[in-house]
């Protein structure tokens, strides 16, 4: 049988494809698709500007207007990080999900939640501790929009940034975990310490190799730095070649006009004005080492701060890290901020105004076969009378106090902080200061002389120092004194700082140690000579390098040993002086701050 049907083939756009779509079917989904996600995409990008996000009050009156007076708003280069920028992901996948999630915003903006300033500010923390949160979790994702760690070059950074930032690499921190409330009003202060802990802790899958680039560039500004330093150096140790031949020349043009067993005409003496001296000391400084450090104002910052949640070096502290590993090129600007009342960090209760935040110190080391010999000198500043003491004098009869503490590496935080790992947030003046008849009335009052309050302590003194204030306890350890075999052990054991201090106006000069508490005990003994002349205060020390009695530290050669120093000028008492951060002190060691050159 014949067939007569035709077989027809199907036109091109009716040619099946994938589940049994036409062309002409697959095409119309395709354009239908393209419009459709090139308007949603418009759509959300339009969502995805700083102008859209401040449309509403709640955003244009409250984080808008914290925001503006930021460097993400306006800086030298013009470049602005705009909301989007910081609170949007760039990928888009990601940017969806968010865009999701703000539905939950938009819903509290249409209920009222944060129409007024007093409830924007009721949620505020919450809000904050959510974007902390989500951040922390894609590694300040949104951050590194922006910023790049492997890009960071530390030849453009302050000490602080170069450590802090290899911190990072190292142990693997995130952006968010040091940069809280960069564009608006921070809010880290009401953490708990345990969520503290929970949202800053080092996350190992953070951690990155330290790129190439940052390395160069961290060799080639400590290369810098130490060029600088050598050169300082050299010419310090040319002027004083250029002072020692001015000297010899001159001695030996008056030996030379002199007869044969005429007396040398005495040199004329500095004048004394405002000093009593305690002995009179003869060195020639000519060849001593010679170093300028800074002392600031401390306000009530203690070591108790230093390792707590305000201190941003917490971290590098605790690791090793000196304090003038950070800080050594910003000790003015940190004093300065203290003493205006200025700083976001360290309160004083009791600002004295007019206080100078800072000053140089210029100290000049030697020694010979028995004695270390030091020598201060500084300009004294205007009187800035204390308004919270009658007559604005503190100290009266003393116009200025040196003291400096010298302790091994047995004193825990010596041997990055110096004499500040005595200075306790429960000590005198200090915030968390018990009162008088709370220590007298104390098991303690047994062991201990509260009768001036409390004094200065080491932490070996102590079972444990309360750093947290969980639950609203006190910092500090006053009232966890060891027992007295420990307290004697540890002695033994040099886990002290031993004392020297002299008061100008009365001449006397006290010995002492400072372990459980500050006793001064007579020791070894140091001799002074101090003279304030045209404004310069000069005060020479000269003190044994070897001792035999117990509280002395005995410097020998070849050892390093912790110094740091404290000048209560203009009248000053307690823990308004101007201290030093933590300093190494050695003899004939180049490599130490304070290098006590041998005659």
């Amino acid at each position: 049988m014949v067939n007569n049907s035709k077989s027809e083939t199907p036109s091109f756009w009716s040619r099946r494809l994938i589940l049994g779509t036409t062309v002409a079917g697959a095409v119309v989904f395709f354009i239908v698709g393209i419009i459709f996600w090139g308007g949603f995409n418009t759509a959300m990008e339009a969502t995805n500007t700083t102008e859209f996000c401040i449309n509403c009050h709640e955003m244009k009156d409250n984080v808008y207007q914290e925001y503006t007076p930021t460097i993400h708003y306006s800086n030298r280069t013009g470049v602005r990080a705009g909301c989007p920028d910081c609170h949007v992901p760039r990928p888009w996948v990601h940017k969806v999900v968010r865009k999701i999630q703000a539905s939950y915003e938009v819903y509290g903006w249409l209920t009222g939640k944060l129409d007024t300033k007093e409830k924007f500010n009721e949620h505020r923390f919450t809000m904050a501790k959510s974007v902390w949160k989500a951040m922390k979790t894609t590694d300040s994702r949104e951050c590194r929009n922006c910023h790049n760690f492997e890009s960071m070059n530390p030849e453009f950074q302050k000490p602080r940034a170069r450590k802090q930032h290899l911190n990072a690499f190292e142990t693997g921190q995130t952006c968010i975990d040091c940069h809280k409330g960069i564009a608006h009003h921070g809010v880290r202060d009401q953490l708990t310490e345990e969520e503290l802990e929970e949202i800053e802790a080092p996350n190992p899958d953070y951690i990155r190799e330290v790129p190439q680039l940052y390395k160069d560039g961290l060799a080639r500004v400590e290369a810098k730095e130490a060029a600088e330093k050598a050169k300082l150096k050299e010419q310090k140790a040319a002027e004083k070649a250029k002072v020692k031949a001015q000297i010899e020349k001159a001695v030996a043009e008056a030996t030379s006009k002199m007869s044969v067993g005429a007396p040398l005409e005495a040199a004329p003496k500095i004048s004394d004005k405002g000093a009593k001296s305690a002995s009179n000391i003869d060195i020639d400084w000519t060849n001593a080492s010679a170093v300028d450090i800074s002392v600031f104002y401390p306000g009530t910052a203690s070591i108790e701060w230093i390792l707590g949640r305000n201190h941003g070096g917490k971290r590098a502290f605790s690791k090793g890290d000196r304090c003038t590993e950070c800080h050594s090129e910003e000790i003015a600007d940190i004093g300065n901020l203290i003493a205006s009342g200025e700083s976001e960090k360290i309160e004083d209760p009791a600002l004295i105004p007019g206080k100078r935040g800072s000053f140089d110190v210029a100290i000049n080391a030697t020694h010979d076969s028995e004695n270390l010999y030091l020598k201060f000198s500084w300009s004294e500043g205007e009187h800035a009378p204390a308004p919270f003491v009658d007559g604005g004098k503190m100290d009266p009869e003393n116009s200025m106090k040196l003291a400096f503490m010298i302790a091994t590496d047995e004193v825990e935080y010596a041997d990055r902080a110096g004499c500040w790992g005595t200075c306790h947030a429960d000590a005198n003046g200090m915030p968390f200061e018990p009162t008088k008849e709370t220590l007298l009335g104390s098991d303690l009052a047994k062991r201990l002389d509260f009768n001036a309050g409390l004094t200065k302590y080491v932490k070996e003194s102590r079972t444990e120092l309360e750093l947290k204030g969980r639950r609203g306890k006190a910092l500090g350890g006053w009232d966890k004194l060891k027992s007295e075999d420990e307290i004697k052990t540890a002695e033994d054991a040099n886990q002290f700082m031993d004392l020297v201090r002299y008061k100008a106006g009365t001449g006397e000069v006290e010995d002492g140690i400072i372990l459980a508490e500050r006793k001064m005990h007579g020791g070894q003994g140091a001799e002074f000579a101090a003279t304030l002349s045209d404004g310069i205060w000069s005060v020479v020390i000269k003190r044994k390098l070897k001792s035999d009695k117990s509280g002395d530290v005995s410097i020998e050669a070849g050892k390093v040993y912790n110094f740091g120093f404290a000048i209560h000028d203009d009248y000053t008492s307690g823990r308004y002086h101007h201290v030093s951060f933590g300093y190494k002190l050695a003899l004939d060691n180049a490599d130490v701050e304070i290098n006590a050159v041998k005659l």
